[in-house]
């Protein structure tokens, strides 16, 4: 079969599988849900496979199908993006790239960079998206990923590049100090009331402590209220609720304001690591190579 006979029917499928239906994959490729019907025919006919699950009232992807969607969308992203990469070899960058941030310090922190790049380059399409979790970046359809730890081996078809460390410091509100008093030492601070950060799991984080030895020491605190939430320690720590330990990141605007204050500062420790990784197929094309340019000294800046 000659190479270009394997790419007939791929688009076609692709938005099948999206639109869930051959009269909207019709309506999306302005053609009639009859010829829709037969390319899908010839498609199956040509794998030897069944693609889709039938029914009256729904169409689902079948396991040979999911399997085949996947490698589908890589290819004609990959297509697409050749494409743009050749027409902008001698213009600005431009095209859609997939950014996958996490939550907390995507919003916060990594957003303003992106805004900022797109509005220097607006024939960019960045299309971003929060999750801690770590995901698929090929199922997915991620360009670039950015994570505050992560696993200990990245998978081999992503490059990756360390920008820093979290600082983790405890603080707390003018009004808690003054009602409490400001701990001196690591035992005074277990008689304070210790907002603790939970997992979805129900443990609670154990506390950072900087060692005199230069380790890290980890130790849980009595904590009355748990917050599942970065932002929502915050907000507990802003109306007076206790002391809280978090990366500066998070909080450095309250402390400039006055709003929260700085207690133990010899305590405070490293955290976790901030990665920027990225498809090592995309690393090529102008936008994504410019958005990583752009992000690695933006976000390692950010990180203390």
């Amino acid at each position: 079969m000659h190479p270009s006979e394997r790419l007939k029917g791929l688009d076609v499928f692709v938005c099948v599988a999206d639109a869930g239906s051959f009269t909207a994959a019709a309506e999306r490729l302005h053609l009639t849900a009859s010829a829709v019907g037969k390319s899908i025919a010839r498609l199956e006919d040509r794998l030897g496979r069944t693609l889709f699950h039938r029914t009256t009232r729904r169409m689902s992807l079948t396991e040979a199908g999911i399997t085949f969607y996947r490698t589908c969308t890589e290819v004609l992203a990959s297509l697409e993006e050749a494409e743009v990469a050749l027409c902008s070899e001698d213009a600005e960058p431009s095209g859609r790239v997939r950014i996958d941030l996490p939550a907390a310090f995507g919003r916060l922190q990594a957003l303003p960079i992106i805004l900022g790049f797109a509005q220097a380059y607006p024939s960019t399409r960045p299309q971003v998206s929060f999750s801690d979790r770590f995901i698929d970046p090929v199922e997915d359809g991620v360009d670039i990923i950015v994570r505050i730890g992560g696993p200990d081996a990245w998978p081999s078809l992503l490059e990756h590049r360390l920008l820093g460390h979290e600082r983790h410091v405890f603080c707390a509100s003018p009004g808690y100090l003054a009602a409490h008093g400001v701990p001196a030492t690591r035992e005074q601070l277990q008689a304070h009331r210790c907002i603790a950060y939970g997992r979805a799991d129900g443990s609670v984080s154990p506390w950072r402590f900087a060692a005199a030895s230069g380790d890290i020491e980890q130790q849980m605190m009595p904590s009355p209220l748990v917050v599942g939430d970065g932002e929502g320690q915050v907000i507990a720590a802003l109306i007076g609720s206790g002391i809280v330990q978090l990366p500066t990141w998070l909080v450095r605007k309250h402390l400039e304001d006055g709003a929260l204050v700085e207690v133990l500062p010899h305590l405070a420790s490293e955290g976790l690591p901030l990665t920027l990784a990225w498809m090592k197929s995309r690393r090529e094309m102008p936008t994504v190579s410019l958005l990583l340019e752009t992000l690695a000294p933006g976000l390692a800046s950010r990180i203390r």
